[in-house]
């Protein structure tokens, strides 16, 4: 009788592990799967960690959260994100120290529609904290400037609005894999203009992060993934403006298995988050 409920037993555990199904599994840039822990350990031994998400991916969300609990209960940090425009930081720093609530906020700021599920728990964890939010990106409108007149066009703005982006003039490199990659799917409804407006957007993270790094700390940061993807965009621009900062890159890619990672993204990050490409989206 002993014999057979322990084979019911061992029947029993097998059948519930084969049918448990993971949402995701990190992997290093060759692909050798790698723990939560080890993102973790080596962010506390960087300067910046550039987080790249998918913005309706809720486990991006979640990781990224979980990521800013843990460094922030072993180091001094710094948070900051692509989905804040920068000349938001002010209300953002009111939101920040209880001075405005969320509704004024909302009504103050251009937040993206999916702040509340998706960004609204970063930066109440900064609040919580009382750590530094950094809003980063260009305002959009600039963006769209140089998209439709070029990026001389940002030369006509005021030392005031100037001050929401990277000082100009801005350093560009057309063949940056991201940049090629934008006019390639683009095609014929394409201009030039185009990859210059993103590398605005990339060149203004970039130079809010070293501007608000601090001694001793690791600035987190959170954008899309194809803004630090194949360790370009910002972070080429983080070279650029500074050279010996240390930046440990975070992919994120989806897959229809975890159990390897496709060749097509080896390299594309120091980690690469692979999620299940049946995981529901936020949006």
């Amino acid at each position: 009788m002993r014999t057979t409920f322990v084979l019911l037993v061992w029947v029993t555990c097998s059948i519930l592990s084969a049918q448990d199904k993971k949402a995701y599994q990190l992997f290093d840039k060759k692909g050798k799967k790698v723990t939560f822990e080890k993102v973790v350990q080596s962010g506390l031994k960087t300067e910046v960690i550039l987080f790249g998400e998918f913005h309706d991916n809720p486990i991006c969300h979640w990781l990224q959260l979980e990521l800013a609990q843990e460094l922030a209960s072993k180091r001094a940090l710094i948070l900051g994100a692509e989905m804040i425009e920068a000349d938001n930081q002010l209300a953002l720093n009111e939101y920040l120290a209880g001075t405005i609530n969320q509704k004024k906020l909302d009504s103050v700021a251009r937040l993206w529609p999916n702040y509340k599920t998706d960004y609204k728990p970063l930066v109440d964890f900064a609040k919580e904290k009382k750590l530094p939010f950094i809003a980063t990106n260009i305002p959009r409108r600039f963006a769209s400037m140089i998209h439709k007149k070029g990026i001389e066009s940002l030369e006509t703005l005021t030392a005031a609005e100037k001050a929401w982006m990277a000082p100009l003039p801005m350093p560009y490199d057309k063949d940056l894999p991201g940049y090629t990659k934008m006019i390639a799917m683009m095609g014929e409804h394409t201009s030039p203009n185009m990859p210059k407006a993103q590398a605005s957007k990339d060149a203004a993270m970039a130079h809010f992060i070293i501007k608000n790094i601090q001694t001793n700390s690791v600035f987190l940061h959170f954008n899309g993934s194809f803004h630090s993807d194949n360790f370009d965009g910002i972070n080429w621009y983080l070279r650029k403006y500074q050279p010996e900062i240390k930046v440990v890159t975070v992919a994120t890619v989806e897959q229809n298995q975890l159990k390897k990672l496709e060749t097509a993204h080896l390299n594309t990050a120091d980690f690469i988050l692979v999620v299940d490409e049946n995981m529901t989206k936020t949006y």
